[in-house]
């Protein structure tokens, strides 16, 4: 019997590695992806698949642009459930085994801080010209060096609602495809009721939590580079092999990786590891299909600085 495998695909996954996001590049990026999911599948893994959606969900908010005059615009979390469905729709063609996809709502707090500090970007650059129509509807732009930017809330994940739905197809032997980008954000009003919130939830963080939700042993995030780096940028520069979550902790305390990239890959890690995960790891796609070897990426392991 082998292991309860959670993987995080990064959006290169999804894209060619210039980002280019048109649907036969998708479709060719995706059967590429799954060839090294399936090496884990047949080696007996029981696997779980979450994806990013950035570039997806950047077309569709430029469809709703486009299309304003003539059709409503969708919210924003409506445009994630609509990755969710045609990204995994996808992957299961391209793996062509035993697998579903599970439509997946994140639980955020209505209360959190991020929803009074929108910083993370999505979509186009506009110029401010451009910008300043849809700020009058109530969007909140930003300038950047390349032009201005719409930005939203990204609040903590606290729950996978749907986690229950995937531990018991993964229990009958299916592939699962779940929490697409994140997971639909959602929010509890005190009647209990749900609504959709216009956010984007950390991806590796919300994979982390639906991770310990479906009790799997080990979390694999597949990214464009080798490993976390510690000195990125530096003359010291190197990528981290094995590593106890202490030690690695000590590391993101030093600085080392940056919040807007490795930084919530090494959180998500680390908060699995700390929380009875028996270990996570930081790999290049490419080396998927190799990554439970332990011989490739990084690899963070429970236990304090030392070992």
């Amino acid at each position: 019997m082998g292991e309860r495998v959670l993987i995080a695909l990064g959006g290169n996954a999804l894209t060619t590695p210039d980002g280019n996001a048109a649907p036969g590049d998708q479709r060719r990026a995706v059967e590429s992806a799954m060839r090294q999911v399936a090496t884990l599948i047949d080696a007996g893994h029981r696997v779980a698949l979450t994806h990013g959606n950035g570039p997806q969900v950047g077309n569709l908010l430029l469809k709703n642009q486009l299309a304003a005059g003539v059709v409503p615009p969708v919210p924003l979390d409506w445009c994630g459930a609509q990755t969710q469905a045609t990204i995994g729709t996808l992957i299961l063609n391209a793996l062509g085994r035993r697998a579903a996809v599970v439509l997946t709502r994140t639980l955020v707090d209505a209360a959190d801080p991020a929803f009074a500090d929108p910083v993370k970007p999505i979509g186009r650059y506009l110029t401010e010209a451009e910008a300043g129509r849809f700020r009058q509807a109530g969007e909140k732009w930003r300038a950047f060096d390349r032009g201005w930017r719409r930005v939203v809330p990204s609040p903590e994940p606290r729950e996978i609602l749907d986690a229950e739905a995937v531990s018991a197809l993964m229990d009958r032997g299916f592939v699962v495809v779940a929490a697409g980008g994140g997971g639909v954000p959602v929010i509890r009003a005190p009647d209990g009721g749900l609504s959709g919130v216009e956010a984007v939830v950390d991806k590796d963080l919300a994979a982390g939590l639906l991770a310990r939700a479906v009790r799997a042993t080990v979390l694999v995030i597949a990214t464009n580079v080798p490993g976390a780096v510690a000195g990125f940028g530096t003359s010291r520069a190197r990528t981290i092999g094995r590593i106890t979550a202490a030690e690695l902790r000590d590391l993101q305390k030093a600085g080392h990786f940056p919040p807007g990239s490795m930084g919530p890959k090494v959180e998500a890690a680390l908060r699995f590891v700390e929380n009875g995960g028996a270990r996570a790891m930081i790999v290049s796609l490419r080396d998927l299909g190799s990554a439970l070897t332990g011989r490739t990426g990084t690899v963070v392991l429970p236990g304090g600085a030392g070992g």
